[in-house]
């Protein structure tokens, strides 16, 4: 299966963005109004300059509750991992699982597409494996 299946199959194909500029307040304030976990930081909504995630600002919250007001750039990812649509789902979940990252924005031509998270990839593969399951149920039934 490749990303952009499972990226056609989301509710929403719209991806959130911030300015590296916007301040921590702002992010924390646009991922609770869109009910996401990360944002691409982007300075004009197609080029990757990085993600910014819930962990991110929990991480420097802890180190120091002045956090809110810095810029997203002072805690953002700037080293992004990317995938193109038509890269194949399972590279993915290695990728994933080996750089413990949860969200990986999708990009063609160095324009952002879409983003793809952890839970995207679950729900993908729990639907292919139900579908998996009733053809099996479906065979042994049969004969």
């Amino acid at each position: 299966m490749k990303i952009k299946d499972v990226i056609k199959g989301k509710a929403s194909q719209a991806v959130v963005t911030i300015a590296p500029e916007a301040t921590v307040r702002e992010l924390v304030a646009l991922l609770a109004e869109h009910n996401v976990g990360a944002l691409v930081v982007s300075e004009d909504g197609e080029r990757v300059a990085g993600i910014v995630s819930e962990r991110d600002v929990v991480r420097r919250l802890h180190e120091d509750t002045a956090v809110l007001d810095s810029a997203v750039s002072t805690i953002m990812t700037a080293d992004v991992r990317t995938c193109a649509g038509d890269d194949g789902l399972t590279d993915l979940m290695q990728t994933m699982t080996e750089h413990r990252i949860r969200h990986v924005p999708v990009v063609a031509d160095g324009r952002l597409t879409g983003i793809i998270s952890i839970g995207d990839v679950v729900k993908n593969r729990i639907g292919e494996l139900e579908f998996e399951r009733d053809q099996l149920d479906h065979y042994v039934h049969q004969t």
